[in-house]
């Protein structure tokens, strides 16, 4: 089964990939490996999830502002690899996850974006990551979260 056949049977749609909001490129491909940039929680060119967990949102919220982002990262990796049935794996992925001092559930957050990409992609979808809180995301955005892939090399 294709991925797009997978996305469609799990009701999941890529959306446009978002575009850049400065000096750099959504995603690059050196050799077989194709490296986004961070991906926020956009929809139609809007945050969704604007502000920091541990005050503005529930781990919860905070989960689906990952899917979001990963749903960003997907369609950035579409457009730099023209497909994503030219994924063999992933490799890593870093999450981000703008939040008060004591918020200590950033992984949990962070399953948003990962549980989504193992639906989509299967055992070819686990991936190594690193999932942190930080002081500030761009355009305060509640989560950021890029990934590292190894394309087949019969793409």
């Amino acid at each position: 089964m294709s991925i797009e056949d997978r996305l469609l049977k799990l009701g999941l749609t890529i959306p446009f990939a978002p575009l850049p909001v400065g000096n750099y490129v959504p995603a690059i491909v050196d050799g077989d490996k194709l490296m986004t940039a961070g991906m926020i929680c956009l929809r139609e060119g809007q945050i969704t999830h604007a502000g920091k967990l541990g005050q503005d949102f529930t781990i919860e919220e905070g989960y689906e502002a990952a899917r979001i982002c990963g749903l960003n990262l997907l369609a950035s990796i579409k457009g730099a690899a023209g497909s994503l049935d030219a994924v063999e794996k992933f490799l890593t992925v870093t999450g981000f996850v703008n939040a008060t001092p004591d918020f200590h559930q950033s992984p949990q957050v962070i399953n948003g974006a990962s549980d989504l990409i193992v639906e989509v992609f299967g055992d070819n979808g686990k991936h190594a990551r690193a999932a942190v809180s930080v002081a500030c995301l761009p355009l305060n955005s509640a989560v950021e979260v890029q990934a590292v892939v190894k394309l087949k090399a019969n793409r």
